[in-house]
């Protein structure tokens, strides 16, 4: 695909991900609109801080407006759906919030590239739709299994893309990411939790359990999946894992944040952001053939380079983290 002058919708433009993907396809050519979401401080999320925002036609919506949404996407080639409420914690306490954002939000999007004909639709999966691996490495035939309201909004929002490639023709892509992990990351997600604790010069890193595995992706590796999936024929109406083919442990990983920071931390398994015991995703290893065979991808950022990267841009901006307060 050529992306000079390409006309791309980003949605969740101002999120982790979104913000990085919004930032690469404006450095590929692309005439990007940002779908970010309404709020009373007129905040663009992540955007705020791109060195790039100029170059970004931003529009602040809300995914749950049908309409909104709709005119959001009038004249865009291309739509990365990517706007989600994504917080497992906050999945048990509302959650009928995430029913509204992953469900209705995806199917409001959906119509709206059907309507306006859009060339390429790329649906934001997650490895969380699996729930705890039944058999590894974890391939995109493996049963899911909505462990949290968050992973069944998921799983609702995936089956409603593949509805709509297979009733409407609506050329749609979806893309599983497994852990994705890198600058800009909210403290909601583990490595930034043990990062910025680790920086705050904390004795204890507070964590949940600390024995289940996890598949982590450094966010440019995420970012490059995006792209290739809609630059390929061969991906349409498929699932695709986005996934590194390796696992580490929350407590192992910790103890390798902690060596890298050089920290004097210990580490201790808190109660309070322990999940559900069935809720709890044990193990998480992405099978990530598919992406290799249909997207020639290969993820370019190792574990620990990823882990440099972010360490350092958290050291940078560690303003943005509450050390002592766990974010649900």
């Amino acid at each position: 695909m050529n992306w000079l002058g390409k006309k791309v919708l980003v949605t969740g433009a101002g999120g982790f991900i979104g913000s990085h993907l919004v930032e690469r396809l404006v450095m590929l050519g692309a005439s990007v609109r940002a779908l970010v979401r309404y709020n009373s401080r007129g905040s663009w999320g992540w955007l705020d801080h791109s060195p790039l925002v100029r170059e970004v036609e931003v529009v602040a919506g809300d995914i749950c407006d049908a309409d909104n949404v709709l005119n959001a996407t009038e004249g865009a080639e291309v739509v990365f759906h990517l706007a989600a409420l994504i917080a497992i914690p906050y999945s048990y306490v509302a959650p009928h919030s995430y029913i509204r954002a992953n469900i209705d939000g995806t199917f409001n999007a959906l119509q709206a590239a059907r309507r306006t004909g859009v060339q390429r639709f790329l649906h934001t999966s997650t490895s969380e739709v699996y729930g705890t691996a039944q058999y590894v490495p974890i391939d995109e035939t493996h049963p899911l299994q909505g462990q949290s309201p968050y992973s069944a909004s998921k799983i609702g929002a995936d089956k409603m893309a593949e509805a709509f490639h297979l009733s409407f023709s609506l050329p749609v892509v979806t893309v599983r990411p497994f852990n994705t992990f890198g600058p800009r990351q909210s403290a909601r997600a583990v490595i930034p939790t043990i990062i910025s604790q680790c920086l705050g010069g904390a004795s204890t890193i507070k964590l949940g359990s600390l024995h289940p595995t996890r598949d982590l992706n450094f966010v440019g590796n995420t970012v490059d999946g995006y792209i290739a999936a809609a630059e390929s024929d061969a991906a349409t109406g498929r699932t695709i894992n986005l996934g590194s083919n390796h696992e580490i442990s929350v407590g192992d990983l910790a103890n390798r944040i902690i060596q890298l920071t050089a920290a004097s931390a210990t580490i201790e398994s808190d109660s309070t952001r322990i999940r559900p015991e069935k809720s709890e995703v044990e193990r998480l290893l992405a099978d990530n053939s598919l992406a290799r065979e249909l997207l020639a991808w290969d993820p370019r950022v190792g574990l620990d380079e990823g882990l440099q990267r972010t360490i350092e841009w958290i050291r940078e901006n560690q303003h943005w983290y509450r050390t002592g307060t766990y974010a649900i």
